[in-house]
């Protein structure tokens, strides 16, 4: 399914819907096409994921120990909110940054049916690799900030 959506995200000859686009990757590439992101696609999530969830629990204890002036416990509910939220956008930087490389990499292998990741990443070298950093943390460090949020506002509420 990742490999049909990013295909017809980021190519312009791939049909616009699943249902057309499934079947054209699988006509022209096999079954390998819908696995060859596979390996970037778990370097970008794997890390991703391990960031964001320890990113967020250890900038939570850093803002409570050397930037906010009072216990978690003497903190309002907004103000354990602001905590939360400035944590999350830290971790979303964070993660932004240790995944972006691989992301680009999954975008580009479904561009073109015939790369590899090594033809890619020679092509691209490191500056194409990190190309779209910025608007990719602001993406994702929103994201992230407010899925931490959410949860964390239910939890504060409950």
């Amino acid at each position: 399914m990742e490999a049909v959506k990013v295909r017809m995200q980021t190519s312009p000859t791939a049909p616009p819907t699943l249902r057309a686009c499934a079947p054209m990757i699988y006509r022209t590439e096999g079954l390998s096409g819908f696995f060859k992101g596979l390996p970037p696609l778990w370097t970008r999530q794997i890390p991703y994921t391990m960031m964001k969830f320890t990113c967020f629990e250890k900038t939570v204890e850093l803002l409570y120990q050397y930037v906010v002036p009072k216990p978690r416990a003497e903190c309002s509910k907004a103000e354990q909110l602001a905590v939360t939220f400035t944590a999350g956008y830290i971790a979303g930087v964070f993660c932004a940054v240790v995944s972006h490389p691989p992301d680009v990499l999954v975008s580009k292998l479904n561009q073109d049916a015939n790369a590899s990741v090594g033809s890619l990443v020679k092509k691209l070298g490191f500056k194409g690799l990190w190309g779209g950093l910025g608007p990719r943390i602001i993406m994702v460090g929103t994201l992230t900030a407010l899925q931490w949020f959410i949860y964390d506002s239910f939890k504060v509420s409950f």
